[in-house]
């Protein structure tokens, strides 16, 4: 039976900077990059490809509903750092209030998404993924909208990579990413879900 790292233990690592990882044994270890990936919201840029996607009338917006099937979805690749241990813990950690899902649905069936983790005024992006072209792009947007509305301060893509530089993530260094983190976490904010009524 996979085991279990403690909701508060896990929120710990997140205010220190850190973040866990399954690794290809099943061990976990703990990241702190640098340099940090991040997304300005103030900056956040939604490219083409994305802007034809959102104008797509099909889209249902969900926070929330499915949490365990888009963390499930989200580790459905060759190569992944959810394992039974990360599935666990980060569902506790979402039945204490500490992380959420964003779901897109299509047709009554999810279709992308992604989820993370929320302490105080930041946002803490883990993965997304799609299973309809688009959801995840659409995903990130609503996100952003979100965070925006509700005042949050940080979005941690934890990396970039091309598709997040797309919309804007750039790299900064770690001691210019624990300065904002720390303002951010100590800044409170809405539940989500108040923020998007």
């Amino acid at each position: 039976m996979a085991t279990l790292i403690p909701k508060e233990e896990l929120l710990g690592l997140y205010a220190a900077g850190w973040f866990p990882m399954a690794q290809p044994d099943g061990s976990l270890r703990c990241y702190s990059p640098d340099p940090r990936g991040i997304i300005p919201l103030e900056d956040f840029h939604i490219p083409h490809g994305a802007k034809k996607a959102l104008r797509d009338p099909g889209w249902e917006f969900r926070i929330d509903t499915e949490f365990e099937q888009v963390i499930r979805a989200c580790a459905e690749r060759e190569e992944t750092w959810i394992n039974e241990t990360i599935v666990r813990s980060y569902l506790a950690l979402h039945h204490a209030g500490g992380a959420h899902s964003l779901e897109i649905w299509r047709e009554g069936h999810l279709a992308g998404g992604l989820y993370g983790v929320r302490l105080g005024a930041a946002f803490f992006g883990e993965s997304m993924f799609s299973l309809v072209p688009g959801a995840s792009k659409v995903a990130l947007v609503r996100l952003v909208e979100i965070l925006r509305a509700g005042g949050f301060l940080l979005l941690d893509t934890q990396w970039t990579t091309p598709h997040l530089e797309r919309f804007g993530a750039r790299s900064i260094p770690r001691r210019h990413y624990l300065k904002l983190l720390e303002k951010a976490v100590n800044t409170p904010t809405r539940n989500l879900n108040a923020i998007r009524e």
